[in-house]
Formats: structure tokens, C-alpha cells, sequence
């Protein structure tokens, strides 16, 4: 048999720098065909290839192929998880079983026992293959099943008066249903899981890509128990039922360990659970990834190389404006200067940067930590939020005596930040002399590249919408979301940024002082460059990034 080493050279799949290396050793060797691909030298989907045409067996694309129902439920989802298998079909009175190594005897052995039927082995990418294990083998259905078992034992484990007893170990079903749920969240990239009592049943909701789904619902008899035990495992005070609470928790996924922010919120039917999952391993921390525009990148790179200054990003709830913060921060932040942030709650733990938790019961709020941090000879300040004029004044005092400052508000966009802080009751030339940079964003969904198709609206259709066109130039070439495997038929996969970016110059400065509106300041910040939400929208759109119906969904 030829080894993989051959199978890459016969092949063409070999890049010619790396062939010393791998004919130095031994050619037998799959270790360092292995070590080629973790460093990069060829992919997963070439090393998938080479393995099939050295054991002699078709390779399979699984996001092309129709699964049949019928063979996946011969093969239990454990089994498929340990051994990285996933039966496909059954053809000639045979199992088809997509695997990741065609040698595994020991999975073909298993797998042929728990069928009872003769295996035909087929070699898929492992990527490919733990992606399609993830979507047929979700945990819905077992929380389905186990949403059942728990409705038919609630008399025993669920009835206590007791709360805390509602969400002890012992009830073993309760905290399945937990970490099943959590874990479904993170394996499917949800930023939010939503956990909402109703008149009959308990409503579970995922927010993937800025989007609600829909998860299935739990029965009611259920609920008290699984808001309890998500309260212990986020240190909230399980008998306070009354007012909101706010916790955190961590759990493992993965081999990661992921945070957890839980705030909790009474309603008519009880206790609302919302979790964000602050993930780490998925925020990027390069400026480049933020979708950032050339001409904004710039104006926003001039801004936070200056060292002092303040910088706002704008936006409303779920806009991204933490991860551009961070970002920024990590871009900035060296051994040489003293970073300290006041945030509420601390989302991202970072090293090297002293990082302050808000807690107001202790006295210690965002205008009196911002106080205290000035006295402890910072470079620069990361505030979570400007809340208040007091909040206002003194960030905006730190960026007039040499600091930069970073921090957040909620406006619509980028120019009407400038009149904002006014209303706060900060004096009109204090702002204009503080401020350098407004990034207003949103986040809209990326289009899935397997699935996208061009989108076939006329140029008068276009040109109603206020898509940019040149009337010499022929229509551009922009795409509209379908739906595939590998998006959930959603026709969306991932998210970025679309963004307004303005640079508080000598004219936008004359323009607060004189208490000039929203409308003025935007109109001259465009004259000087300033590109709006709506238009780089439409640029990213002109990229084939993303769609024009979800530009026209989250910019107005």
C-alpha cells in the first residue's frame, strides 16, 4: 500500500518546500503528514483525500450529502462521538459510515456490532464530520426525552417547599437538562440563551447571529427547578424571587472554559433567565477582523494612537461595542502604560490590564471608581458606559488632562454623541475640545459563501432603496441569503460590522460650541469624509459580505 506521503506527491497535494522534510524521515510516517496539517502546510480536506486514496475508499463531502434518518438512528450519538463516525446510509443491504480513519477497526467493530450489519467505510474531512455529528446528533432530542422523564418525576423531585431542595444533586435530571442546554448554546455559537416562563410551558430561545430561535419548550412543572439550579450555579440567592439579580458562572466546554453573565428578571409567569456567554476563544482581537472599511480603519487607527483623547463607540444593545472596546484596548495596551477599565459587569478578563467591577451596593459606582482610578496614574481609561452627567464630566475632565479615554453611549449614530453629552450638561466646549473619534456600529449577519446567490433586483429597484450606482457602469454583481446545510438553511453564517466613523474636527468643534444639531454636525462630518451606517453598509453589500435585506434590518 502506498504510504501518505506517496499519495501527496502522486497527487499534486504536496507544496515542494515541504517534501525534504517528510523524505528525511519515515515515509510510513502519518505523524508528520499530521504535523503538516496542524502548521498549516496543507489542509484537513487534503489530508481527508490522501487517507482515501491510500485506503482504496470514496472520500464524501457530508454537507452534500442526504443523510439518510433511518441509518443514523442505528448507531447511538455516543458511539459516533467517541469514535468520530457518523452513519450515512445503507446501500446493498450494507451501512455506509463516513469516518474520519478508515484503519479504526475498533469503530468499525462497534459500530458493526450496535447495527448488526456489515460496514462500508467511506473517509470524510474531520472537520466536515464533527460539524455533521453536532447537527444530527443534537441535543434536542434528549432534551426532549428528558424534559419528558422530568414531567412524569416532578411529583417526587419537584414538590418539595424547599427551593434549594428543587435544585440539589440529587435531582439529577434537572441539572442534565441545565448543562445540556448551556452546552447546545455554545456548540451552536449562541451569544444569549433566553429562558422565559409562559402560561403552560417553560420557552427556551437561542440568540445566534443577532437572531432569536426558537428552542424546543420545556414543561412547566419543570421551571421552578431549572431557574433554581441555574441561580445556584450563578451564586444568586435562590430565595429572593422578587426583584432582578445579577450572577456569573463558568463552565467547561470542550476543553475551554467559558463565562457565563446570568441576570435574572421577574415576570408574571416567574422568574426570567437570560445568559450571555462571554466566549474568548471566538473574539478576535486584531482591528483588521472588525470589518473595518480602509477609510475607517485609518480615521479610527489616528484616533487610538493618540495619547490622549476621548473615543465613544456608539450604538444600541448587542452592537458589538464591548469587543470593539476590547480590541482597541489590546491594540493599545503595552508593559510600558498603565491600562485600568471601570466596567459593569467585567465581560472579558484580560491580562495585563487592571480590570474594576462596578458594585454599587458597596458605594463603588462608575463615577466614583472613574475618581479613584485618576489618583492611580493611568494612561488609559476604558469606561463601560457614560451614564450620567457626573459619569460624563469626569471622563471627559481625564481626556482634557492627558489621558485616553475609551467608554461607550447609546445613541443612533455617530454625530448625535456630540449633542448627547451636551444634554448630559456638559459645557459645549468642553466636548468639542475632549472628543476626537465617534464610532457609531451595528451588526448585521454574514452571508453563508456555500449557499449565496446573486440577487436579481432591477437598477430602478436598487435605486429606490438608495443603493449607490453609477448610471454609465453596469449594475454591481451583490447576493441574496438561501440556505444550506452548513448555515441551518439560514442563508447566514457568522456576523460583522457596519459602521460610521467621524472624526471630531476644527468645524464639527466650531458646531458644538455653538449647540449646532444632530442633523448639521452630520451633514459637515460627510462633507470632511464621514462615511454613514447606511453606505458602508451598502459597500459591504457591493463585497458580496452580506445582503441588502439585512442591511435594510438593522440600519435605518
Amino acid at each position: 500500500m502506498a504510504t501518505l506521503t506517496e499519495i501527496l506527491i502522486l497527487h499534486g497535494l504536496l507544496p515542494i518546500e515541504a517534501l525534504d522534510t517528510l523524505l528525511a524521515g519515515d515515509p510510513a510516517d502519518e505523524g508528520a503528514v499530521r504535523r503538516l496539517v496542524d502548521s498549516g502546510v496543507i489542509t484537513e480536506l487534503q489530508f481527508a483525500q490522501a487517507r482515501a486514496a491510500q485506503a482504496n475508499l470514496p472520500f464524501v463531502e457530508l454537507l452534500e450529502y442526504s443523510v439518510e434518518a433511518g441509518a443514523l438512528a442505528l448507531v447511538s450519538p455516543l458511539v459516533c462521538r467517541r469514535h468520530e463516525v457518523l452513519p450515512i446510509g445503507i446501500e446493498g443491504g450494507r451501512l455506509v459510515l463516513a469516518m474520519v480513519d478508515p484503519g479504526n477497526v475498533f469503530a468499525l467493530d462497534d459500530v458493526g456490532e450496535a447495527s448488526r450489519m456489515r460496514v462500508s467505510p467511506m473517509v470524510a474531512e474531520r472537520s466536515d464530520l464533527l460539524a455533521a455529528i453536532a447537527r444530527f446528533h443534537r441535543a434536542d432530542g434528549e432534551l426532549s426525552n428528558l424534559t419528558t422523564t422530568l414531567e412524569e418525576e416532578h411529583d417526587s423531585i419537584l414538590s418539595t417547599p424547599d427551593p434549594s431542595d428543587e435544585a440539589s444533586d440529587d435531582a439529577a435530571p434537572i441539572v442534565r437538562f441545565v448543562n445540556l442546554l448551556v452546552s447546545q448554546a455554545i456548540q451552536d455559537k449562541a451569544s444569549d440563551i433566553h429562558i422565559e416562563p409562559g402560561e403552560a410551558s417553560l420557552r427556551v430561545r437561542y440568540r445566534i447571529d443577532g437572531v432569536l430561535h426558537e428552542m424546543p419548550s420545556a414543561p412547566k412543572s419543570i421551571q421552578n427547578g431549572v431557574i433554581s439550579r441555574l441561580k445556584i450555579m450563578a451564586d444568586i440567592d435562590i430565595a429572593e424571587r422578587r426583584k432582578p439579580q445579577d450572577g456569573r458562572m463558568s463552565v467547561s466546554h470542550g476543553g475551554r472554559k467559558i463565562d457565563l453573565r446570568v441576570a435574572t428578571l421577574p415576570t408574571v409567569w416567574g422568574e426570567k433567565v437570560v445568559m450571555r456567554i462571554l466566549d474568548n476563544s471566538t473574539t478576535s482581537m486584531d482591528l483588521r477582523d472588525l470589518s473595518l472599511l480602509d477609510h475607517n480603519y485609518d480615521a479610527f487607527k489616528t484616533a487610538y494612537s493618540k495619547p490622549y483623547g476621548m473615543i465613544l463607540v456608539t450604538g444600541p444593545t448587542g452592537s458589538g461595542k464591548s469587543t470593539t472596546l476590547y480590541t482597541t484596548l489590546y491594540s493599545v495596551a503595552r508593559p510600558e502604560i498603565n491600562v485600568i477599565t471601570v466596567e459593569d459587569p467585567v465581560e472579558y478578563r484580560m491580562v495585563g490590564i487592571n480590570q474594576v467591577q462596578v458594585n454599587p451596593k458597596a458605594g463603588l459606582t462608575f463615577a466614583s471608581a472613574l475618581r479613584s482610578i485618576l489618583r492611580c496614574d493611568p494612561d488609559v481609561v476604558l469606561l463601560g458606559e457614560i451614564r450620567d452627567h457626573e459619569t460624563a464630566q469626569i471622563a471627559i475632565e481625564a481626556a482634557l488632562t492627558g489621558h485616553l479615554v475609551l467608554s461607550t453611549l447609546h445613541t443612533n449614530n455617530a454625530p448625535s454623541a456630540v449633542t448627547r453629552l451636551t444634554e448630559m450638561g456638559i459645557e459645549p466646549f468642553l466636548v468639542g475640545s475632549a472628543l476626537d473619534c465617534v464610532v457609531a456600529q451595528r451588526l448585521a449577519r454574514r452571508l453563508c459563501e456555500r449557499c449565496k446567490l446573486p440577487d436579481l433586483r432591477s437598477r430602478e429597484q436598487l435605486a429606490h432603496l438608495r443603493f449607490p450606482l453609477e448610471p454609465e457602469l453596469a449594475l454591481p454583481v451583490i447576493y441574496q441569503a438561501n440556505g444550506c446545510a452548513s448555515c441551518s438553511n439560514t442563508g447566514y453564517r457568522g456576523r460583522l460590522a457596519v459602521h460610521e466613523v467621524m472624526t471630531v474636527t476644527e468645524e464639527i468643534e466650531r458646531l458644538c460650541v455653538a449647540r449646532a444639531s444632530s442633523v448639521e454636525i452630520a451633514l459637515t462630518a460627510q462633507e470632511q469624509g464621514m462615511v454613514s451606517l447606511r453606505d458602508d453598509g451598502w459597500a459591504k453589500v457591493g463585497l458580496g459580505f452580506t445582503s441588502v435585506d439585512e442591511i435594510l434590518r438593522v440600519v435605518a
